[in-house]
């Protein structure tokens, strides 16, 4: 599993990657082929506007205000003179045709601006109000297209009137080719975003099941010794119940039944410890709430650790400078919660030095602060995020030094929340730890001041 699980992931991330570049691709292959589209149209749009306006070169016109005195009826060239756009045509006469070319070919909301001009004289003969201004910006998001305006072919000013151009630039076309696939675009970014999401779903999964899977191991191998220890003791001693000499005599009788009991009571505590993770996992533990005095609980905790830590040459320390202690909680559950912090705290004492503990509390406004500190071996950064995991414990080799099933600590973190409390731990390996849980005060209820009454 072990060397399946990364191939499995790399598999994975390359076919997201691929998918991911095929995306990219295909939207850039898209908008380049649709701006391509559109700078087709625009060009379209203005061949077809400089075909009409050449339409008005065809015809010489009578220059009457050259010649005033012209006599109607005769004729002569010297009172002719070749057509220009310019002269024909006004600007709003000019960009309604351009419009109207651009509006055949669906570019209704482009806007443009246009000249008109004689190459010749090198002179603008129509222009639109911006165009000089646009022109000289020349922005790339703006597309220029130039096409000639030559008299048409078989006209009387065929290759008699002035060289002219019409320059169209056509205002930011690229907003219209994003425009127009707005809809592939975004519904290509959704569906890449769906496709990342199930990837990093599908991974967080199977972490969770290694996870699983790991925990489940370590449980096993731990509820295996925490079995087998007594399991081995009561076998001994109904093996030695069973000798001639122990028979016949009350005093060892008493003594081996003893350890079968104490051993049974123990295997029993176990069961109930894996009961009660489970009910906790159903969220079935009901607490009984009631007013009492933490420093009362912590006190009586305390003294039930004196002989055991007396053996060890350790010492509590109680600084309970809290002012005000008065919580609701679940007596069993909270005395449980203060018992199992103090217990890993000399649990996890070091082997050359004696358990010193440290308990302080301080009230604020609205809750009591518990600081429980240890001497002990302390743990990494990386056990001290996964402490309050349920059957986490910090890896020892084949070392079972330490009895338990790892629930400790996920049964403390679990009964602090359900007192709406909050716990954290700060921890330095070699140096000890120090876990600070902080609970709520119970809110007082004012009692009515009676007047006295006036004899």
């Amino acid at each position: 599993m072990k060397k399946i699980f990364p191939i499995i992931i790399g598999l994975i991330s390359l076919s997201l990657i691929g998918i991911i570049v095929i995306q990219l691709l295909w939207l850039k292959n898209m908008v380049l082929l649709k701006r391509e589209t559109v700078k087709h149209r625009i060009e379209d749009g203005v061949i077809v506007a400089a075909s009409v306006l050449s339409q008005h070169k065809a015809n010489y016109s009578l220059d009457t205000k050259s010649f005033p005195g012209l006599v109607p009826g005769e004729f002569s060239l010297q009172y002719l003179r070749p057509n220009t756009i310019g002269q024909r045509l006004t600007t709003g006469q000019i960009q309604d045709i351009i419009r109207k070319a651009f509006n055949e070919r669906g570019l209704d909301n482009i806007r443009f601006e246009f000249g008109v001009a004689i190459l010749s004289a090198s002179t603008m003969e129509k222009q639109s109000r911006n165009f000089v201004t646009v022109y000289n910006e020349n922005d790339p998001k703006n597309y220029f297209s130039t096409v000639p305006l030559n008299s048409p072919s078989g006209s009387e000013t065929e290759n008699l009137s002035p060289n002219e151009v019409l320059t169209v630039i056509a205002m930011n076309y690229q907003a219209m080719v994003f425009e127009s696939l707005w809809l592939p675009i975004v519904s290509a970014i959704i569906f890449t975003m769906l496709i990342m999401a199930s990837f990093y779903l599908t991974v967080r999964t199977m972490l969770r099941q290694k996870k699983v899977s790991e925990i489940k191991n370590d449980f096993i191998n731990n509820m295996t010794h925490e079995f087998k220890t007594p399991l081995a003791t009561i076998s001994l001693a109904v093996d030695a119940l069973r000798n001639e000499k122990v028979v016949n005599d009350k005093e060892k009788m008493s003594y081996f039944s003893t350890i079968i009991k104490e051993e049974n009571k123990r295997m029993n505590r176990q069961v109930e410890t894996i009961l009660k993770a489970a009910l906790m996992d159903k969220q079935e533990v009901q607490l009984l709430l009631r007013p009492m005095h933490a420093h009362h609980v912590i006190k009586d905790v305390v003294e039930n650790f004196t002989l055991q830590l007396e053996e060890e040459n350790g010492k509590a320390e109680l600084l309970l400078n809290a002012e005000n202690d008065f919580i609701d909680a679940d007596e069993v559950h909270f005395s449980n919660l203060i018992n199992n912090l103090i217990d890993n705290a000399i649990k996890y004492s070091k082997d050359d030095q004696p358990p010193m503990i440290k308990i302080t509390t301080e009230s604020t406004a609205k809750s009591i602060v518990i600081v429980i500190e240890d001497n002990g071996i302390g743990m990494s950064k990386e056990t001290a995020k996964r402490v309050f995991e349920k059957f986490y414990r910090a890896h020892t080799g084949n070392l079972h030094n330490v009895k338990g099933f790892g629930l400790g600590l996920s049964y403390v973190k679990t009964m602090v929340e359900a007192h709406n409390g909050e716990i954290r731990v700060d921890s330095v390996l070699g140096r000890g730890s120090t876990f600070t849980l902080e609970f709520p005060l119970k809110k007082l209820q004012r009692q009515p001041v009676i007047s006295p009454v006036p004899a």
